[in-house]
């Protein structure tokens, strides 16, 4: 038995797809269905259900997964403790699509800058699915909206943002500096869909202020939550993060009067993984480039 058929039998689980696994691995079907047959032969016991169009696990391929996730956990842990220089290596963080592409970039630069040395390898994935992840140990840090719901998982706050109210350009409430939430409670609301955690932050608030709003549209990403705003399609609330690199001119941004919405900005990751040195160093650059954009 090889690593890389562990590797191998990981994939195939998480795609259930023989094809798919393939592809992503960079391998020929009958490679890699040789390879489960293998590890199969091994255990003595089939691993796979194969169907039509898709491959499940058996009971035994799921007890596998679980114990193949721990041992490559290990031996990655093993790996980095040995290999740990403090100033090379991989760092593997994940953001959520609010996040990435608007606060990620411009620390990535500093980071690499302070440690040329690094491979920083950057994953865009839902709140839910970083968590799994960094669980799993396929990521080692995830940036996203706090808090969450794993207590498994260390937190660290970084810091609170405003939520914005985005109103198309040629909006009556444009000449506002600021608005109060019973002016817009008739307005109709554009925003991500329910597996994005703004949108749990944007309900979160309006509750606590006896607020409900209604929901017009929803979508994937917060680009198009802008452009619907700026055709009219509804109002929203947006991040300052993305309200500051908004040059359209079609829409405006406007605090809400009284208690204003935010959320909190934290990263993420499981203490009970080998932290080098090298990680730790991500974690300070981090509190300092929040502190001191």
């Amino acid at each position: 038995m090889e690593i890389e058929q562990l590797r191998y039998f990981l994939q195939v689980a998480e795609s259930k797809s023989i094809t798919r696994a393939a592809e992503l691995l960079c391998v020929s079907q009958s490679a890699l269905s040789r390879s489960v047959q293998r590890l199969e032969a091994d255990f003595g016991v089939p691993l796979l259900v194969r169907k039509t169009r898709r491959v499940e696990l058996s009971d035994a391929g799921v007890k596998l997964k679980s114990r193949i996730e721990q041992i490559l956990a290990i031996l990655d842990d093993t790996r980095a403790e040995l290999c740990d220089d403090g100033s090379s290596g991989r760092i593997r963080v994940g953001s959520i699509p609010t996040i990435a592409p608007y606060f990620l970039p411009a620390f990535l630069k500093r980071f690499s800058q302070s440690f040329p040395g690094a491979l920083v390898e950057v994953y865009e994935e839902t709140t839910k699915n970083l968590l799994h992840q960094c669980s799993q140990g396929e990521v080692d840090f995830a940036i996203l909206a706090l808090p969450i719901e794993n207590r498994h998982l260390e937190t660290n706050a970084l810091f609170d943002e405003e939520l914005l109210l985005a109103l198309p350009s040629d909006h009556p409430l444009a000449e506002r500096k600021k608005v109060r939430l019973k002016e817009i409670e008739r307005e109709p609301f554009v925003m991500l869909d329910e597996q994005h955690c703004l949108s749990d932050s944007i309900l979160s608030f309006c509750s606590s202020r006896s607020f409900q709003p209604v929901s017009v549209g929803r979508t994937n990403q917060l680009s198009m939550v802008q452009e619907l705003v700026s055709l009219s399609h509804g109002i929203s609330l947006v991040p300052q993060m993305a309200v500051d690199k908004d040059r359209a001119k079609t829409r405006i941004y406007r605090s809400i009067a009284g208690k204003t919405p935010k959320r909190t900005i934290g990263v993420v990751w499981d203490p009970y993984r080998f932290q080098s040195r090298l990680s730790k160093s991500f974690i300070d650059l981090l509190h300092q480039y929040c502190d001191n954009p």
